[in-house]
């Protein structure tokens, strides 16, 4: 199967996604969960433990700084779905504004960060990395606090994990993930994913209070 912006869009559009069986694998196959993973916007649950490192700062945070890396970072481990191809339609639909990564930096390094794509009001989770402690939790934080500031309805985790699970994701039908995601798609126009200005950690915290 050959890829293209294009193509992706839709197949968002419709509420499938493509993965492959492992990095070498060159084959796409299209994925439609009977159970799919979602985000509340407003139920994010940020721990005792992961708001005292938040507020604790020592990282950076940016976004669309280095969306490949983010990707290429994703990709490195034992087990992906991420390919070549993969890799290279979503680095396009980076450039046309339709994908994005939030990145967490500790000492000039990249430390953790999440990718995905936009379509509407709708913000579909690829995957997120981390090599230092909790920056895939701390990148995760800040981006729900971006997509509620930029009038997102829909976070989409594609899957559910235990540890997803356990910062506020729920698991709901096809039927009630297509109603969520139609209703993301109504109206026509994008939500700007890089509008809203990145917040300072107590910033973060506050608004995270009063809306959980």
């Amino acid at each position: 199967m050959t890829l293209s912006p294009e193509l992706l869009l839709h197949a968002y559009s419709v509420g499938i996604f493509p993965m492959a069986e492992h990095s070498e694998d060159p084959e796409v196959f299209w994925v439609d969960p009977k159970r799919r993973g979602v985000f509340p916007l407003n139920d994010f649950h940020i721990s005792r433990s992961l708001a005292r490192t938040i507020r604790k700062g020592g990282y950076e945070v940016a976004v669309n700084r280095d969306f490949d890396a983010v990707i290429a970072a994703c990709a490195d481990r034992a087990e992906t779905w991420i390919n070549q191809e993969i890799r290279a339609h979503y680095s396009a639909l980076h450039r046309i504004g339709h994908a994005h990564s939030l990145e967490i930096y500790q000492d000039g390094a990249l430390a953790g960060g999440v990718y995905g794509v936009t379509l509407g009001r709708a913000f579909f989770g690829e995957s997120m990395f981390s090599r230092r402690r909790d920056a895939s939790k701390i990148a995760l934080a800040y981006l729900v606090d971006r997509l509620q500031l930029a009038g997102f309805t829909l976070l989409d985790t594609q899957f559910i994990t235990p540890h997803l699970a356990s910062l506020g994701a729920k698991e709901i039908t096809r039927a009630a993930y297509h109603k969520a995601l139609n209703k993301a798609l109504a109206g026509g126009g994008d939500a700007d994913f890089t509008a809203p200005v990145l917040p300072t950690p107590q910033e973060l915290l506050q608004r995270s209070t009063q809306t959980s």
